[in-house]
């Protein structure tokens, strides 16, 4: 299944995070970072609640130092990211040049003080999106999508 995605994300203390070629000062807070996955949603946001795998994208070095509490999976044939990008951006702190290489905007990372929860479902709900919020792998091993189920 194709689609976009949000992560929670939960960061206890101010950080420098490191990737490749970048250095990212974080402060502590609740981060939402947006993702596609065109290929396969579930099997991208499985490997983003791994804790073992090779580090390749930004976010796996944030998720490296930080505790990822819940996604937001999306199912879409269209790419979403972008524009779902740019309705976290009305709510939350930009930390620029974040996972953003392939997309107009330049950041897909964003920071909030408090839970970022009830905004994300705003948004979701407004866009008029169908989605699923999950807690862990085996969280997305039981997903349904027919009938509407849980969205």
């Amino acid at each position: 299944m194709k689609g976009s995605y949000l992560l929670v994300i939960k960061l206890d203390d101010d950080r420098k995070i490191k990737t490749k070629a970048r250095e990212f000062s974080l402060k502590e807070g609740y981060y939402v970072y947006v993702g596609s996955a065109m290929n396969s949603l579930e099997k991208r946001v499985k490997r983003h609640f791994s804790r073992e795998k090779r580090l390749h994208w930004h976010i796996d070095y944030l998720l490296k130092e930080a505790e990822l509490l819940r996604a937001y999976l999306i199912p879409s044939e269209e790419r979403l990211e972008e524009r779902l990008s740019l309705e976290v951006a009305k709510h939350g702190e930009p930390v620029d040049g974040f996972g953003a290489g392939d997309v107009k905007v330049s950041t897909n990372l964003y920071r909030f003080s408090e839970e970022p929860d009830d905004v994300l479902v705003a948004i979701l709900d407004r866009l008029g999106l169908k989605w699923k919020r999950v807690k862990s792998v085996s969280d997305i091993k039981k997903l349904r999508w027919e009938n509407g189920d849980g969205y």
